[in-house]
């Protein structure tokens, strides 16, 4: 108790931002705006940090955590922690691309674990990774001769983006989506 209050300590702090695009998926950067910049000062602390990275133009699902076993547990695509993206491409993609994904598309640098391409019209996908290697969406995309033009990160294994969350806006991991990690096997 504190003045007559009880206090609710928590070893670790789960937030969820719906990232915008143009900020820096980083704790920070003498240059750029940051996703640690978006929170309000109380929890600009030391140790916050966004677990795994979005482009500067990718918008979506940003965990931000100081638990940093519970993000390379997130990460790591040992867990296979699935990660799906919505994208809009230049061109429309095609069956022999669904394919690709799901052999592991080749880079240059080297080649993709399988993953999961879903044709939503033509030119709209969903892209689902175990991964999350530089750029990794659109150069995959690019392999098969197409370009991203928006990509959005709408979920991390069990967690969902919330839909009434704003770009740029966040909230703390609900009790139920915590119960959800730790189901899923990534315990907390």
């Amino acid at each position: 108790l504190l003045e007559g209050k009880p206090l609710n300590l928590k070893k670790y702090t789960y937030i969820m931002m719906n990232k915008p695009a143009g900020v820096l998926s980083a704790a920070r950067d003498a240059r750029q705006e940051t996703v640690l910049d978006l929170l309000p000062p109380e929890l600009k602390r030391r140790g916050l940090f966004p677990a795994g990275r979005l482009d500067r133009d990718t918008e979506g699902l940003l965990l931000i955590t100081d638990d940093g076993d519970f993000a390379h547990r997130m990460l790591a695509p040992k867990s296979h922690v699935y990660k799906l993206y919505e994208a809009e491409l230049d061109l429309p993609a095609t069956q022999e691309d669904v394919r690709a994904f799901a052999a592991g598309v080749e880079l240059s640098d080297r080649i993709c674990l399988p993953a999961e391409l879903r044709l939503l019209d033509a030119t709209r996908v969903q892209v689902q990774i175990c991964e999350g290697k530089f750029h990794q969406v659109k150069r995959m995309v690019a392999a098969c001769g197409k370009e991203v033009v928006d990509l959005e990160r709408i979920s991390m294994g069990p967690l969902t983006l919330d839909p009434t969350l704003p770009l740029g806006e966040w909230r703390r991991l609900h009790p139920s989506e915590l119960k959800s990690l730790e189901d899923f096997g990534v315990p907390l």
